[in-house]
Formats: structure tokens, sequence, C-alpha cells
């Protein structure tokens, strides 16, 4: 099976988790609900990109026990709702505010910048420089980061954040630099480096 599947799977189910989560500790606070608008929302916006514009690295196939460990490994993005909700902590104002900040200017950056990759490599193979591409090498990344951190302010714990610090170490950081091994065959890749950052805008 591809391993967008289980991938989605999980993406796409995290509203119905909070909202059992919810239900299970009777946390009907505003925190959680803010927690469940914004990762619900999330996960139900993934899986549209998902169809309109795929990833390729998710097409690939997996076996079924691969899939499963996949999705049991994305389980620990759940750690963050289960310790809000469970724990009854209601995060403050500023912290609330601050979170919504980060996810919304994240999910344009990790969309948009996905988008842009998707529909230029499909119309035009190559080194893309530009646009969301142009300082930085991983936006989309740089994106994700800024969701899941969201996320894990949520839940007033250092536990909210086992969840993004796993995948950044284990996926982002691996596949960040596989993707400059790739892109090094480009002759004009070296000068592309020097003016762009690996996670960061270079200015």
């Amino acid at each position: 099976m591809p391993l967008k599947y289980p991938i989605n799977l999980h993406k796409g189910t995290t509203a119905l988790v909070v909202i059992l989560l919810m239900y299970l500790y009777s946390n009907y606070s505003v925190g959680a609900f803010v927690y469940l608008a914004l990762h619900g929302t999330y996960g139900i916006l993934w899986v549209l990109k998902s169809n309109l514009f795929p990833d390729k690295q998710w097409e690939e196939q997996a076996s079924l026990p691969y899939g499963l460990f996949v999705f049991a490994v994305l389980g620990l993005y759940w750690l963050a709702p289960w310790i809000l909700i469970s724990s009854q902590y209601e995060p403050g104002a500023g912290l609330t505010g601050a979170s919504v900040a980060l996810n919304v200017f994240g999910t344009m950056l990790h969309f948009s910048s996905d988008a842009q990759k998707y529909f230029t490599l499909k119309y035009k193979p190559g080194l893309i420089t530009e646009g969301f591409f142009r300082k930085c090498r991983n936006t989309n990344y740089l994106g994700e980061l800024m969701i899941y951190l969201g996320f894990a302010m949520l839940s007033g714990s250092w536990i909210g954040y086992i969840g993004i610090t796993a995948f950044f170490i284990g996926a982002f950081i691996p596949n960040m630099i596989k993707k400059d091994k790739s892109l090094a065959r480009y002759t004009d890749f070296e000068t592309y480096r020097n003016q762009s950052g690996l996670l960061f805008p270079k200015f």
C-alpha cells in the first residue's frame, strides 16, 4: 500500500481522537476546543493536500507491518492533546494567541511551498530557486515545525514536545540532508545553497 495511507489515516482521525479525549476526561474548556480546531483542521487539510498535490515520497509502497509501525509512531503527535486535556490545563490568552499565530503562519508556509514544489516540478522539472524556496531550501519543513510547536505550546508540558522533537531529529533533519545530496547533482546547486538556508531563510 502507498505510505500515505497510514499517514492520512492518522492525520484525518486526529479530530476524532481529540473529541474522544475531551469526552473521556470531561474537558470542554476553551483550550481543548482551540486545540481541536487547530490540530483537527490541520489533519483534514493534510488529507485534502494529499489528494490535490501529493508529496511524491509518500506515494512509495510500504508493507502492512511497516504501515502500522508508521501509524503507531505518528501517535506521538497525540501526546500533546492527551496531556492538555487529561491534566485539565488551561493555556493563557497570550500563549493561546501565540499558538494560533504559529499555526496559521506555519500552515501557510507548509502547504503553499508544497503546492509550489508539486506544480513547478510537474511542468518544469529541475532545481527550484524561486518563491518560497528562494531563501530557504526546506520551507515546508519550517512550516510544519511551526505548526507542531504551536500544538506543543498548548499542552503546557514538556510531554507535548516529544512528538515534534522525535520527528525533527529522526525525520526532518535526515530528509533535509538527503534532499541536499539529491539536489547536488545540479550544476547551480552550490550557488543556490550559498544564498539559501537549510531550514531558516538566509538574508
